[in-house]
């Protein structure tokens, strides 16, 4: 049953506003946002609360929405999506789901993508949208670092980031200990001599690739305690791809 809204300050509705691009609550919610994002979460066993969307979204998809059995299917304007939200928006759709629990150490899989303190919402949810597209099935995060299920990081993964396990680390060089300890080979991706270039690199079937923070690199101290350090090759006077993007194509070459 559709819901249509006649006040914006109903309590249920407060969390669209409150979730914005780094904010939880303890219940592990979360906001997802525009018809692909939400579709496709739609598709998967993520748990909804609640929809809040147009009347044109419930025109076309209103078959996906009814299929879930989600208790709270808003009805409202985009003129009146703005208000509850707090700043214009450009879609005609959003939802209000529990993301699934992080995992324990032990729950990894084979092949894990690591990050070492990355700040960006964006690269956050790039490299885990190449992840799920490479089938690298989990993602390893600081706590300082954006989750994959943030507003931000979610739509720019497409949504993607659900396929993927999460496991938030508190020290990474006690877990990069804990994971060479469980058989994983550890790869370090830095630009620096001596180091393995890509192409050449013989990579084994259990692995664990980091990438390091956007501006700084990944700190000796932790180049010390892995295995081997990764380089791609690149044309002389450049000093680095993006971190998204040379995580896709490390991630490319390790999982073939």
């Amino acid at each position: 049953m559709i819901i249509k809204i006649d006040d914006i300050e109903i309590p249920e509705l407060q969390i669209y506003k409150e979730l914005r691009e780094a904010a939880f609550r303890s219940d592990r919610s979360f906001i997802a946002d525009s018809p692909k994002v939400v579709n496709l979460l739609l598709e998967s066993d993520v748990e909804v609360k609640s929809i809040l969307a147009t009347q044109e979204y419930y025109d076309e998809f209103f078959d996906l929405v009814a299929s879930k059995n989600i208790a709270k299917v808003y009805l409202t304007t985009k003129e009146q999506m703005g208000k509850i939200v707090g700043h214009k928006i450009h879609h005609h759709c959003m939802m209000h789901g529990i993301r699934p629990k992080d995992i324990t150490l032990d729950e990894a899989d084979d092949n894990i993508i690591m990050l070492d303190n990355i700040t960006s919402s964006e690269n956050v949810g790039s490299i885990a949208r190449s992840a799920a597209a490479l089938g690298v099935g989990t993602y390893f995060l600081a706590k300082s670092s954006p989750h994959p299920f943030n507003r931000r990081a979610l739509r720019v993964s497409m949504g993607y980031a659900h396929r993927l396990k999460t496991y938030i680390y508190d020290d990474i060089l006690e877990t990069i200990k804990a994971l060479k300890s469980k058989g994983y080979r550890v790869y370090a991706a830095e630009v620096r001599e001596g180091s393995t270039p890509l192409g050449e690199l013989n990579a084994v079937n259990k692995w664990v690739l980091i990438m390091g923070h956007e501006g700084r690199g990944i700190a000796e101290e932790i180049l010390d305690e892995c295995d081997e350090i990764v380089t791609i090759e690149m044309q002389e006077g450049i000093k680095s791809f993006n971190v998204g993007v040379a995580a896709s194509i490390m991630m490319y070459t390790l999982s073939k």
